[in-house]
């Protein structure tokens, strides 16, 4: 993928989340104590799931990955975000900027798949339990995490391809806070029907299905539990699916926030801010949401707590 086009913009200046001064301290305060929180949570997930052997199951690989991913595009984004709160021109490359567009379009359409492939698990583990160690096998595991890479990887470059080509002339100052493709669409001073036409195609064909999927899914989780004759059961069903509606909830619902929505510039700001939703909290709030709602974690944290001190 080469990094030339024929525009004569060698660097953006990103104008962060805000221009209000009282509003800057605040901010990085808050984003900075997200930013910590994210990076530990998610770490101490993934840990805890490769120190505890009760937790080497298909459920706990997908939410490895789902915390990799996380951690990953925190990594991508928030750094460059708080440096937009410390200097007065927070400049980027235009390889940067490329870059970053890249990767948060990597893990971010990765992130979609791995839970569309965590809707599965669910629905083998609670509608077909006598198949699940056949059907959730390591190989059948392994396969999947794969394909939402692959899948991740190919929509990234094509996403990032279309925007390479794109032409920025005199302008170039993105508000927003990092590189995305929405903001640069409306930055190019060439057209961008087939550039905006792509996009739109290779999103609806990520959510689209991903979106049928883990509906179909739990639709046939819910008939099947509601056709369960113990109560026991009726719980046990509901608390390991739960995590993971919100999580999806989460993802889906600040994602259409932050990307479906008229096309008018007053509606930028709104943009900025359910993106730090998408791009900030979501992340931090993925391993807690496992955490607390979760028997198993609970029992790997006090394991290794006891590892550690005794």
């Amino acid at each position: 993928m080469a990094m030339k086009n024929d525009s004569s913009v060698i660097e953006f200046i990103l104008m962060g989340l805000t221009d209000k001064p009282e509003l800057q301290p605040p901010l990085f305060f808050l984003l900075l104590v997200n930013y910590v929180v994210t990076v530990m949570g998610n770490l101490s997930l993934i840990n805890l799931i490769c120190l505890n052997s009760h937790l080497h199951t298909p459920m706990y690989f997908f939410l490895f990955n789902l915390s990799f991913i996380d951690l990953c595009y925190s990594f991508v984004i928030t750094p460059k975000m708080l440096m937009s709160f410390l200097s007065e021109r927070n400049i980027i490359s235009f390889a940067g900027c490329m870059t970053q567009l890249f990767f948060y379009c990597f893990f971010v359409s990765s992130e979609c798949y791995v839970l569309t492939a965590m809707a599965c698990d669910r629905y083998v583990a609670i509608c077909k339990p006598l198949l699940y160690t056949v059907t959730m096998s390591p190989r059948v595991c392994s396969l999947l995490m794969s394909g939402s890479y692959m899948m991740g990887f190919a929509c990234a470059m094509v996403l990032t391809e279309c925007t390479i080509r794109l032409i920025f002339c005199d302008s170039n100052i993105i508000d927003h806070y990092m590189c995305d493709t929405f903001p640069l669409l409306q930055l190019s001073c060439s057209s961008t029907y087939a550039s905006q036409l792509v996009v739109s195609i290779i999103v609806f064909k990520a959510i689209i299905p991903s979106s049928l999927i883990i509906f179909l899914s739990y639709t046939l989780i819910l008939f099947n539990v509601l056709h369960m004759s113990s109560s026991k059961g009726r719980s046990k069903a509901f608390s390991t699916c739960g995590s993971h509606i919100i999580t999806v909830g989460l993802f889906y619902g600040f994602g259409m926030l932050t990307h479906v929505k008229p096309s008018s510039a007053g509606f930028v700001e709104q943009e900025k801010f359910f993106s730090v939703f998408y791009t900030n909290v979501v992340p931090m709030l993925n391993p807690l949401i496992y955490s607390l709602r979760n028997r198993d974690v609970k029992l790997a944290v006090k394991k290794t707590l006891k590892r550690i001190t005794g």
